[in-house]
């Protein structure tokens, strides 16, 4: 399956949908088999552990992951979300901000 990403991990990127809409995170883990991306800081989950001899226990906070849809990327020349598209630019394929067509990352 030859999908198109346009986002990759480490890049600043905006939550368009959901509970955490508006919210900005960068990219920790990318789950391409199932479209979904993990944001620092987005989509936070409690869970609660039982104390076991090795751990205390008790809850612990992480990050779940989100559909790749609801997140949009940062430019960074302007600071707000753009959409990406690709071009060749010196013989590579790179990404490009389509809001100021300037390379992106």
């Amino acid at each position: 399956m030859t999908d198109r990403w346009r986002i990759r991990k480490g890049d600043l990127v905006q939550v368009i949908a959901g509970k955490d809409k508006g919210k900005r995170g960068e990219i920790l883990k990318v789950l391409r088999d199932d479209r979904r991306v993990v944001v620092k800081g987005i989509n936070i989950c409690v869970r609660h552990r039982k104390p076991t001899a090795s751990s205390p226990g008790g809850e612990s906070k992480e990050e779940k992951s989100i559909h790749a849809s609801n997140v949009m990327l940062v430019d960074s020349s302007d600071d707000r979300p753009t959409r990406v598209g690709m071009s060749i630019v010196e013989g590579k394929k790179v990404r490009i901000s389509k809001r100021t067509s300037s390379v992106v990352g």
